[in-house]
């Protein structure tokens, strides 16, 4: 159990605590979840391979790990929370065939392959800003790593791997249960794993990859097994263990890793300890979103990124928020209309917000602290922000609670939720998109003129306005009940 709610004690309350249940991927059920040291909560999360833009699909990932960090803190527990950056080894494959993702990015755009690094890890961070995706405690890169990667492959290599033309190969017979992680998924999993001359096993995958005689790489390093590059599972057991301990609490990612990089990870993870311990007492994975009009792989040339979402007129709120409506292992579509939809809930919430804000001071005659529980038991099923949001709904719309303590309990909403909704205005939400060809100002000013043309009853003139404004891509909306004057279109 944590420690009361930090926000809530503040201000006399004193909710109930519900238990924080957390579906558990190597047992496949939910667990209570018990930290190993409360004071310190640690959290490992895999990061985004930085060789292009991360498309919507792999942000995801990252509004799920957010709001299972801000729950954690939010009910009382401080987090270490820790992203890597994957800028060298990670594969055109899942497993061991294929080229080098940084690689083969920089020969494509002849462009240096550190700097294609940096750009995309600059890039990927002011997504997480825009989706107010709090920044981890740390954000180490997998380069930065690499005299760890080799002593660790120098631990295990005796007992646990073997030596083949191409590098240096983890042997997955030498270590209890491997693939158990997996196990629902062992079918697909097999069928993802491209057959490499001289596997023991064809789940065995490469700990260390030699440079071929006359490859051209501009990230590689010597090593015992040869001048290359780590294999891309190794990091992650590197880091996690330098930034959290050889013992740390919860490890994340996208369901994908579920089937090969994380087994691979645990069962570096056993070899190295000399145990059964996988490393993580919980392993969470999100499910995946799928794209209904186009292909959510950045294999395919065209995918969806959060600029995509902006330059179509989208706040990037309206796509956390569409994240949030669903829960996080369940399998999410991605459409506009659906999109659309959580822009106009976002505008809802902002114009209660803005109405609260705007009502006189009065006493409560409902209890506050009561949708604070309800927000608590919402969230403590396994991360259940779909609830969590109607819980806020329904906190916004109690009449018997004043308007002051409905927006100190927003506060609370906030901090779990990562909306924003005490500072978001209805100005924040009007996204200019790529193709419209006037500005704020320019609207401001055509509309006042249509509303003086049509208090003068001079309806061609109002008519005339608003085609112009149409034609611009500014949509007026005449009658909206949300009180919203224009939007762009």
């Amino acid at each position: 159990m944590a420690a009361p709610l930090a926000g809530m004690a503040r201000r006399g309350y004193t909710p109930a605590m519900s238990t924080l249940t957390l579906f558990n991927s190597l047992s496949r059920a939910a667990e209570p979840f018990v930290p190993i040291d409360p004071a310190n909560v640690r959290v490992y999360s895999c990061g985004p391979t930085v060789y292009n833009y991360a498309h919507i699909g792999n942000l995801r990932a990252y509004v799920f790990t957010d709001t299972l960090v801000r729950v954690l803190r939010w009910k009382g527990w401080p987090v270490t929370h820790v992203i890597n950056i994957t800028d060298v080894g990670h594969l055109t494959s899942d497993a061991d065939a294929g080229d080098d993702k940084m690689e083969a990015a920089a020969r494509a755009s002849g462009q240096d392959i550190w700097a294609i690094a940096r750009h995309y890890t600059d890039a990927f961070k002011q997504n997480l800003k825009d989706l107010h995706i709090r920044e981890p405690d740390r954000f180490p890169l997998a380069t930065d790593h690499i005299d760890g990667m080799i002593a660790w492959g120098e631990a295990i290599a005796d007992r646990h791997c073997y030596r083949l033309p191409d590098g240096l190969y983890f042997d997955t017979a030498t270590v209890p249960d491997y693939g158990r992680l997996a196990r629902a998924g062992m079918e697909e999993r097999e069928g993802r794993i491209e057959a490499v001359a001289g596997k023991r096993q064809p789940e065995d995958f490469a700990i260390w990859r030699t440079s071929a005689p006359g490859e051209n790489r501009q990230m590689e390093w010597d090593s015992p097994w040869g001048r290359g590059a780590p294999g891309w599972h190794l990091e992650c057991s590197v880091m996690s263990e330098r930034y959290l301990g050889a013992r740390f609490d919860i490890h994340t990612g996208g369901i994908d890793h579920r089937e090969i990089h994380h087994p691979n990870e645990i069962a570096q993870n056993q070899a190295h300890s000399g145990t059964a311990d996988t490393g993580a007492t919980y392993w969470l994975h999100n499910n995946f979103l799928v794209e209904r009009d186009a292909k959510m792989s950045k294999s395919s040339g065209q995918f969806t990124r959060l600029q995509t979402l902006v330059d179509r007129g989208f706040h990037p709120l309206s796509y956390r928020l569409m994240c949030l409506q669903a829960q996080y292992r369940s399998e999410m579509e991605f459409s506009w209309e659906g999109l659309a939809a959580a822009q106009t809930r976002l505008k809802r919430l902002v114009q209660a917000v803005e109405t609260l804000k705007a009502r006189p001071a009065m006493p409560s005659t409902g209890s506050a602290a009561a949708h604070a529980e309800r927000l608590d038991d919402a969230v403590s099923d396994d991360l259940g922000t779909p609830r969590a949001l109607i819980a806020l709904d329904e906190m916004l719309a109690d009449k018997k609670v004043s308007p002051g303590d409905r927006l100190a309990m927003l506060t609370e909403f906030d901090a779990v939720l990562g909306l924003d909704l005490a500072t978001l205005t209805r100005a924040d939400l009007r996204v200019r998109p790529a193709s419209a060809t006037i500005d704020e100002a320019g609207i401001a000013g055509r509309l006042a003129e249509r509303r003086a043309a049509r208090a003068d009853k001079d309806f061609p003139r109002s008519d005339a306005i608003r085609d112009e404004l149409a034609a611009a891509g500014v949509e007026v909306m005449d009658g909206d009940p949300l009180g919203w004057d224009w939007r762009i279109s």
